[in-house]
């Protein structure tokens, strides 16, 4: 039987047990994002259901700036500078600054942007150990697997509003794209 590797959760070599599985979850669930979204024009990526929703692209976005917040949370131990905010906050914010900033922007470009963010991660992984995984963040109730965690599940939960969207685009076909 010829099994893809991608599709179990398991030890990566170059990473301790736990941290490996992570990665590995982390990596299966951004090539299932990866796969819906490559190929989308800028107009399926702008597409805004209604005033209260996001467009793919700026959740696209979002999960770039949640990586990166996470990483400045979880390797730096410090909050974001001004600079920093001024880069990232329009994909933390989503709503109304997402809708009007986060536009124009092609598939290949959002996917560019993950994938330095992603690649900062794995690096500073590289550098981590099991034990790290499990430390208690100091004043908070969780540990840094569960920081890690969320990152995941904040993809996977905005993987399924991007599905959704998608979805609308194709019934409601080219010609009626709406931009808030």
């Amino acid at each position: 039987m010829n099994l893809d590797a991608r599709n179990f959760i398991g030890h990566i070599p170059g990473f301790s047990t736990q941290l490996g599985h992570l990665v590995s979850m982390m990596n299966c669930t951004r090539r299932k994002t990866v796969e819906l979204v490559c190929g989308l024009s800028v107009e399926e990526l702008d597409y805004v259901h209604d005033e209260q929703s996001n467009s793919i692209g700026s959740l696209l976005f979002h999960l770039a700036a949640i990586e990166t917040a996470q990483q400045i949370w979880s390797f730096q131990n410090r909050e974001l500078t001004a600079s920093e905010v001024q880069q990232w906050g329009a994909g933390l914010q989503l709503g109304m600054r997402a809708r009007t900033e986060i536009h124009g922007n092609s598939a290949q470009m959002y996917l560019d942007c993950l994938n330095e963010v992603r690649s900062k991660t794995i690096a500073a992984f590289h550098q981590c150990d099991d034990a790290w995984l499990n430390e208690t963040v100091s004043g908070r109730q969780e540990n840094q697997y569960y920081r890690w965690f969320h990152v995941m599940e904040d993809e996977i939960s905005h993987r399924g509003q991007m599905k959704w969207l998608l979805s609308r685009v194709l019934q409601r076909g080219s010609d009626s794209y709406a931009r808030t």
